[in-house]
């Protein structure tokens, strides 16, 4: 039971990881832009690109201990 939440959290994490993602922004664009970040969206500087930045690293660390996790129990 308590493997299939494992699983469950794993798979909420790594599609939540891949949004996170694809809403930084490149060279010229992304979240931070729709905002109104034009001057500082290259920089990252914006609160948006930091709160989303924040909220990246702290799926992705759920994501690696899920993985971790799910390792050490399924062997």
């Amino acid at each position: 039971m308590l493997t299939v939440v494992y699983v469950v959290v794993e798979i909420i994490s790594a599609i939540g990881l891949v949004f996170l993602i694809l809403m930084h922004s490149g060279k010229g664009g992304g979240l931070s832009d729709m905002f109104g970040g034009v001057g500082a969206a290259a920089s990252g500087s914006t609160v948006v690109e930091r709160n989303l930045d924040r909220i990246t690293v702290t799926v992705a660390i759920i994501f690696a201990l899920t993985s971790l996790t799910l390792d050490l129990r399924l062997q």
